[in-house]
């Protein structure tokens, strides 16, 4: 099995204002952004589960096929820097989503 951190050239996530922590994907190469879009992993059901979110706390799921890579936004829990708030920054959020198998 291979995991969407093997094939992703960056994998990160960061804060997208004080509400929201954005999940970024890019790839080197073309065929593999077009083999990870179409494997069909990337979807709704997958975000929520692998962040224990309700349906109603993603925002979006986005592909750049021109940057080759795709954006997953979602509601934060607490916002940054509030009381138990554990990563003001939003940057070690990506585990998750780094450790999916595509295949």
């Amino acid at each position: 099995m291979t995991s969407l951190g093997e094939y992703a050239k960056i994998l990160r996530s960061k804060n997208s204002g004080p509400f929201e922590i954005t999940l970024d994907v890019l790839f080197s190469d073309k065929v593999t952004y077009d083999y990870v879009k179409k494997s069909g992993k990337i979807n709704k059901e997958t975000i929520c589960r692998l962040y224990l979110l309700k349906k109603e706390q993603l925002k979006s799921i986005v592909f750049y096929d021109q940057a080759l890579g795709f954006k997953v936004t979602y509601y934060r829990n607490t916002s940054s820097g509030a009381v138990f708030d554990r990563d003001v920054y939003g940057a070690q959020q990506h585990a998750p989503l780094m450790n999916l198998e595509i295949d």
